[in-house]
């Protein structure tokens, strides 16, 4: 206002434009420092992310890490899944942590977009690790073994053949040197890339354990015979039948005709001896191989095992049931109903029925 109590616009104006200049500096200084900050903290980013990633991560991964991979390799596989940003990110966090000689291979559980040390941390971590699984049925034969592993893991014919030639601390003595029958059927964890010798010296230690539980060799001692013939006719059980009920069954059958001079004459062990699989009858051709595995053609056990026995057949075979029975047959594949007898006429009889399901079921090709 004036002297005179008016308003005077020409101050008021004035001091509205000192005003307005002073809020529009605070803006561009405000403004200008934001604008500044996003740029440093964008500059920042970008200095941190161009050879790694930060953050936790984004999806779930598996990554496979060959056996001797070093860390450029492993470096160089990660950056392809997408896990880490570069491979020497990665080396320089193998550096740092002084984790070279702590590299493992196998699958891992990882993430996509990790920082390089944060994927290190991960691998070190026993928890990542993805174990596979394979299962050997009991009864089936190495070759089948092999074959299983070489379908699930795409081993090689070279890793498989050297597999199967390689001395093995953990066989038995008494084995001979042979594998068949000793490379235990079970489900095994293995870690990938799978190395089938690595599954047999598994297998083998736990024939071993098994073995050792069933007091395999000093009970066939009492039976009097030798553990090889125990399990070579505990190999016989299981490729005959799979109910462990039968078991015993059967091996009473096979000492009961040893001991009284017969042929066993196994269908199985022809099998075995001319490489037939699917089927569980035999052709008269088959019945004449001159195999010594053919027991239509020899007297007395196979020189080895034709199949590798589980726990309840080797335990079948050391603890055969009390029975006069000469004879047997599955008469029912589907059930795996097994009937028993002492005599020929009543083997007769159940043979019989063992052609009917045949018959019923012929188009399954089984018989």
């Amino acid at each position: 206002m004036d002297n005179d109590g008016r308003l005077n616009w020409r101050k008021i104006g004035y001091h509205a434009r000192s005003a307005f200049a002073v809020l529009l500096a605070a803006a561009v200084l405000g403004g200008g420092g934001w604008y500044v900050y996003a740029k440093a903290n964008e500059a920042y980013v970008e200095w941190r992310t161009e050879e790694d990633y930060i953050g936790e991560g984004k999806e779930k991964v598996e990554v496979l890490i060959p056996r001797g991979a070093g860390s450029t390799q492993i470096g160089d596989l990660l950056t392809e899944a997408g896990v880490i940003k570069s491979t020497k990110a990665f080396r320089s966090a193998v550096e740092d942590a002084g984790a070279r000689d702590k590299l493992q291979y196998g699958r891992f559980a990882l993430k996509k977009e990790l920082p390089a040390a944060t994927a290190l941390e991960m691998l070190l971590d026993p928890k990542n690790v993805v174990n596979e699984k394979v299962t050997f049925p009991e009864g089936t034969t190495f070759a089948e073994q092999q074959a299983i592993m070489a379908e699930k893991f795409g081993v090689s014919a070279e890793e498989l053949k050297t597999a199967a030639s390689i001395s093995y601390d953990a066989l038995p003595a008494y084995a001979g040197g042979r594998l068949e029958g000793y490379t235990f059927p079970s489900t095994y964890q293995v870690v990938e890339p799978v190395v089938p010798s690595s599954v047999v010296g598994t297998q083998l230690r736990q024939f071993g354990r098994i073995a050792e539980k069933l007091e395999l060799e000093s009970k066939a001692q009492a039976l009097g015979t030798t553990p090889h013939a125990v399990v070579t006719t505990a190999s016989i059980i299981a490729s005959e039948v799979t109910n462990p009920d039968d078991q015993p069954m059967v091996a009473a059958v096979i000492y009961n005709r040893l001991n009284k001079g017969m042929m066993l004459q196994m269908d199985s062990t022809v099998h075995y001896a001319v490489g037939k699989a699917g089927k569980v009858t035999t052709t008269a051709e088959d019945r004449k191989d001159p195999s010594p595995y053919n027991t239509y053609m020899h007297k007395g056990l196979p020189p080895g095992p034709i199949s590798n026995p589980g726990e309840t057949a080797l335990s079948a075979a050391l603890n055969p049931a009390a029975t006069d029975a000469l004879f047997f047959v599955t008469v029912n594949l589907d059930t795996g109903e097994t009937r028993f007898a002492a005599t020929a006429e009543e083997h007769e009889a159940n043979v019989k029925l063992f052609q009917q399901w045949c018959s019923a079921n012929k188009d399954r090709g089984l018989c």
